[in-house]
């Protein structure tokens, strides 16, 4: 899908996780308008990087299955540090919460 057309629907259901769906959710109610468009292009990439990725994905799921181990030419690593780094800019939004219109 190309990047301007997606929307705030494809993008939810592009994501593969409730956690991941929840925190786009989160950004879109929590960003100020001026920094939305940023936010929501950050999100399209990472949705077309899923959706390159999907082939592999499938592929590795069904050699799971079959094998009951994943393909040698996979890398596994922790992600874990990537994540929370990620993660630091929407944890300064969490002060915005209960603020709502006057």
């Amino acid at each position: 899908m190309a990047h301007e057309d997606w929307t705030v629907d494809r993008l939810h259901v592009a994501l593969p996780h409730s956690a991941s769906r929840q925190q786009l959710l989160q950004d879109v109610n929590l960003t100020p308008l001026d920094n939305l468009p940023a936010v929501l292009d950050g999100w399209a990439a990472a949705a077309e990087q899923l959706e390159a990725a999907r082939p592999r994905i499938e592929a590795a799921r069904a050699h799971m299955k079959t094998h009951g181990a994943l393909p040698d030419d996979l890398e596994t690593r922790d992600v874990t540090a990537d994540i929370l780094r990620d993660a630091e800019p929407r944890q300064g939004n969490r002060d915005d919460r209960g603020r709502g219109a006057a």
